[in-house]
């Protein structure tokens, strides 16, 4: 009996040592709250927009309509009257430096009239925006002020995968509500309709909601290591996938705007596709892997270096591509005018090319489509969609049709302006010139194929004809 009571309590025991010591290796998130929630900042900004008020307002194209509208309401007000209201929008923030300099999502400040930053400790002051970039959604803010609390800047390329991290902000009107998660990932592309694609987000699980923009991303040391941007959703709420922007990216955007009033990105001039399996196959490659050249614009840095359509960069700058996502990350953060090494598989071998790194456009989305515009393919105009047409559609790969010839075999298939041309044979079709090499390559074995259409967020199938 008293064997039993002893091996009982010595069970017992053990088990308790075992939790408590598990319990003491959990990070201690009241301390860390403590320490740093003083830096973090809730941001108001508002902003006066015209909207139209047709209360009282008629058009009318037919006198009689008009004739009838006198008889019963008096004179018709000839004169659109214009109305403005504040629209108000909120974020978060946090203080980087003692005299006053806040960085914050550009989104949250983004043509503000007034924006207004509140402490923790309820002190506000009007802040004024030193600069901004929107491809990166970073805003730097000032407010005058001296002596503040400001947070230490970490690493985020020391982060691991896995590491607890930490978040303050203001989800829903919340003010400083803190949650905590792991890191689930790094390196994230999330193509959203806008230049995300130049940022490597840091997913993580921490809770982020709407009004958690713009706020810091802490390490266990209470070092800042992201500034928590965007999630993933279907219901407008979490759902367990937040993303972060690294804050070594951030600073960089923050020293430029400092330093030049700008921010300057690399540029190739190229478009690009993921390499897949059949294609690495072909290319004696051991696996898929790097960033398939679609396409070369003209008078672009990649052309004179001597890219390629077909070519398959595998490295740059000393930086492995493994997936094509990875490619305008890296050339994205090259400063212009930089000698790079790539290398290339071309025709089966591996080459090396010197690239001089240009400037990025302001408007690239723009220098791209025009591009690829009015190029004339089995009888119809095609161009590449536009990153917002691919977030309105809710697609990520096709041709708009621009214009089709009635007498051509595209026009008998039932083609439309404003179709999507989405696939040919089963390929997906990618860029213009793809699509014109696999209308080319199917001409020598084919008569007729199945071409993919994209109408009115349905997809279907029809027969073409490819020769006359």
């Amino acid at each position: 009996m008293k064997k039993g009571i002893f091996y009982f309590l010595t069970i017992f025991l053990s088990i308790v040592f075992i939790a408590s010591m598990k319990a003491t290796e959990l990070p201690n998130f009241a301390n860390l709250t403590e320490e740093v929630s003083p830096s973090v900042v809730n941001i108001s900004s508002s902003k006066k927009v015209k909207s139209r008020s047709y209360d009282n307002f008629r058009e009318f194209s037919d006198p009689l309509l008009e004739d009838f509208y006198k008889r019963f309401f008096g004179d018709v007000p000839r004169q659109d009257p214009r109305r403005e209201r504040e629209v108000r929008s909120g974020g978060s923030g946090f203080i980087i430096s003692k005299d006053g300099y806040i960085l914050t999502n550009n989104h949250v400040v983004d043509g503000a009239d007034e924006i207004i930053v509140s402490l923790s400790d309820r002190r506000e002051f009007k802040a004024q925006l030193v600069g901004s970039d929107a491809r990166s959604d970073i805003a730097l803010l000032k407010v005058n002020a001296k002596d503040l609390p400001y947070l230490d800047i970490g690493s985020s390329s020391d982060l691991k995968v896995g590491e607890w991290v930490m978040a303050i902000g203001s989800p829903f009107q919340l003010n400083f509500s803190v949650t905590a998660g792991i890191v689930s990932a790094k390196g994230r592309s999330i193509p959203n309709g806008s230049d995300s694609t130049y940022v490597p987000f840091i997913q993580t699980d921490v809770a982020i909601n709407p009004g958690n923009s713009g706020g810091p991303l802490f390490n266990l040391q209470g070092k800042v290591v992201g500034i928590n941007s965007q999630i993933y959703t279907r219901s407008g709420g979490y759902m367990g996938v937040s993303f972060s922007i690294p804050i070594d990216y951030a600073m960089d955007i923050v020293n430029q705007i400092k330093e030049n009033g700008e921010v300057e990105r690399g540029w190739l001039g190229v478009t690009i596709q993921e390499v897949t399996t059949e294609f690495a196959k072909s290319l004696d490659m051991l696996s898929p892997k790097g960033a398939l050249i679609s396409q070369v614009l003209k008078d672009s840095p990649a052309e004179e270096s001597g890219l390629q359509a077909m070519d398959v960069i595998i490295k740059f700058d000393d930086k492995d591509i493994i997936y094509s996502a990875d490619l305008p990350q890296t050339v994205g953060s090259i400063r212009p005018g930089k000698k790079v090494k790539a290398k290339v598989i071309r025709d089966s071998k591996e080459i090396q090319l010197t690239i001089k790194v240009g400037k990025a456009p302001a408007n690239l989305e723009k220098v791209i489509s025009k591009e690829q515009t009015k190029k004339e393919i089995i009888g119809v105009e095609l161009r590449s969609l536009t990153a917002e047409e691919k977030t309105n559609l809710n697609i990520n790969f096709g041709l708009l049709v621009i214009k089709v010839n009635s007498s051509s075999n595209a026009a008998q298939a039932g083609i439309q302006e404003n179709d999507v041309i989405t696939y040919l044979n089963r390929k997906k079709v990618e860029s213009v010139e793809q699509f014109d090499n696999l209308v080319e390559d199917a001409k020598k074995v084919k008569e007729t194929v199945m071409i993919g259409i994209f109408r009115n967020g349905n997809q279907t199938f029809r027969s073409l004809k490819l020769t006359n």
